[in-house]
């Protein structure tokens, strides 16, 4: 399964025909530290690519995470809102489900390769 980055520290997986699935990169949940609570956002919403469509908080912070991909909300990760620790999880950590309308915006994103040498120019 392919994984794509972006620079705000989102990954987002393809799962099937034209689902994305999105969550937050190790990067982002060692930089947020102990988390405290999670925004889903609702099945059935719809947003453009780029915009925030959940808020993780942390003991230090807040941040939006923002879609990769246009599409609609499909199913949201549930049990992250009382299992935080979820979102550290290689099968279980993701956010939420797309339904993507254009997977053309995929190819903008970086890959693995491409996403750790864009650690490197931030850290």
């Amino acid at each position: 399964m392919t994984v794509k980055f972006t620079k705000d520290h989102e990954w987002v997986k393809l799962d099937g025909e034209g689902i994305a699935v999105i969550g937050i990169t190790e990067y982002a949940q060692h930089a947020l530290g102990d988390l405290v609570y999670i925004e889903l956002p609702k099945v059935g919403a719809s947003y453009s690519k780029g915009a925030h469509f959940a808020v993780v908080e942390s003991v230090k912070t807040a941040a939006e995470v923002y879609t990769p991909v246009t599409g609609e909300v499909v199913e949201v990760n549930e049990a992250l809102e009382t299992d935080f620790d979820l979102l550290k999880s290689e099968t279980d950590g993701w956010i939420a489900k797309f339904s993507m309308t254009n997977a053309d915006e995929l190819k903008g994103l970086m890959d693995e390769a491409a996403y750790q040498d864009y650690l490197k120019t931030v850290e």
